[in-house]
């Protein structure tokens, strides 16, 4: 049976892993952790919850040796600031032992203050994309000492528009380094960059994108519009020994502060929502409220919620369906998480159905459908995106007038093809020229008029 002392752990790092309770080391961090020790690049592959952070930190901090050098040797991009900041809790907690300062740097506070940061030293800096290269950009954080780079999250990252970030930092390392990469699904545009930027890597793949993880029960109910998903999750929410602790996923900002309201009147005191329009201190609050107990229900957004490690999260409902299938598994990978038991529900529309199939399609696995409760109210209200869409009649728009009884000739002098009209003063000068047998214009009058004189 595989355990972290086989993994040949300095003292330090193997004293963290005891504190931390962990016995045995995930597939994913059991099978990365020799080959990132040789110093090979390496792409990681696998589903969200089984350990990506400690599989490529561990083998990092096991060599990193202490230093007192003011240029860090070790960076993480991840896509977003909660991310920046777990990660960084993370490492801090792996570390404990060991003599490292860790550093994480994201948008959205004080440039200044991080520069002031970054000028103190660190061993391993944590960063979103758009602020490392700004600080990178502007001299602050110099990156020519970087030994490692690690990429986590790498096909959010691509969604979120972060390529040409991505591609500008690369230039600001240096060529001889190591890159490690991870992601929970590996599309066109990660094999792309990894194409285009990584020299053999090799491929750690766990399960491939799209299968189901075993520890999580996954079903579904068919449902009419918005608001009678309102009245089923109010239905299903009451029983809190059976939900009780919910991550509800939803498509949209709008969308997400909607439902909120919706569920405020029956859940107000256990209930949390995040998405990237709140405020950084609302968002950290939020997370930390839902992972201590207090709040049992939060609403998110797929962006924020990726990648956070949230705990014991019993249900995963997915109040919309998500249109890439791909972000289905991202949602559902937040519960069963360290090989316990989740359950996953799916609520879809008419509309949805065709999305729900192409889940069911990446997976191969049908979800089992639940009968929709009688004494739930189908509700008559719908959200405007719902509303039908009516097409109103522009009432500037010119008529086609179709000739009637009174439609007549025209006469033989205006028949002629191409006739322009040249309006009132071309006709007079018209009958003058013919008159005169010359055109009469203004600078003729004057010519005519020194002539006199």
């Amino acid at each position: 049976m595989a355990s972290f002392q086989n993994l040949n752990l300095n003292k330090q790092l193997s004293s963290a892993i005891e504190d931390l309770g962990f016995e045995k080391p995930t597939p994913i961090q059991e099978q990365a952790y020799p080959v990132i020790s040789s110093g090979k690049n390496v792409v990681g592959i696998a589903q969200t919850g089984t350990g990506k952070t400690l599989a490529y930190m561990l083998p990092i901090l096991n060599w990193l040796p202490f230093s007192k050098q003011i240029k860090p040797r070790v960076l993480v991009v991840v896509p977003t600031r909660e991310l920046v900041i777990q990660v960084v809790e993370q490492i801090e907690l792996f570390a404990k032992y060991k003599t490292l300062r860790v550093l994480g740097v994201y948008g959205g506070v004080n440039i200044k203050t991080q520069k002031a940061a970054v000028a103190q030293g660190c061993d391993i800096v944590v960063a979103t994309p758009g602020r490392l290269y700004d600080l990178a950009a502007s001299r602050a954080l110099q990156l020519q000492s970087i030994a490692k780079l690690i990429i986590d999250e790498v096909d959010v990252m691509l969604d979120l528009g972060f390529r040409f970030q991505l591609t500008n930092i690369f230039e600001l390392l240096p060529n001889k380094r190591q890159n490690l990469m991870f992601s929970a699904t590996m599309t066109e545009d990660v094999n792309q960059l990894i194409d285009d930027f990584f020299i053999t890597p090799s491929k750690i793949s766990i399960a491939v994108s799209g299968t189901p993880l075993d520890n999580i029960s996954q079903t579904c109910f068919t449902v009419k519009n918005f608001y009678t998903k309102v009245n089923l999750l109010v239905h299903l929410l009451k029983n809190k020994e059976e939900f009780g602790k919910v991550l509800l996923f939803i498509d949209s900002k709008k969308n997400a502060d909607r439902l909120f309201s919706a569920l405020e009147q029956d859940f107000w005191s256990e209930l949390g929502v995040i998405h990237s329009n709140k405020s950084q201190n609302n968002r950290i609050a939020t997370i930390e409220r839902f992972n201590d107990g207090v709040s049992r229900i939060l609403i998110a957004t797929d962006i924020i919620a990726r990648g956070l490690d949230l705990d014991n999260i019993t249900h995963v409902i997915n109040f919309d369906t998500p249109v890439y299938p791909e972000n289905y598994m991202h949602r559902i990978g937040r519960t069963g998480r360290a090989e316990k038991k989740g359950k996953s529900i799916l609520l879809f529309t008419e509309e949805e159905n065709t999305h729900k199939i192409g889940i069911e399609n990446l997976m191969d696995f049908k979800i089992p459908e639940i009968e929709f409760p009688i004494d739930v109210e189908v509700s008559k209200e719908l959200t405007p995106d719902e509303m039908p869409v009516m097409i109103e009649k522009n009432p500037h728009k010119k008529k086609t007038r179709v000739a009637g009884p009174s439609f007549h000739e025209k006469k033989e002098k205006n028949k002629i093809e191409n006739k322009v009209n040249l309006g009132g003063g071309a006709k007079i000068k018209l009958k003058k020229a013919k008159k005169y047998k010359k055109p009469i214009s203004r600078g003729d009058k004057t010519q005519n008029r020194k002539k006199k004189r």
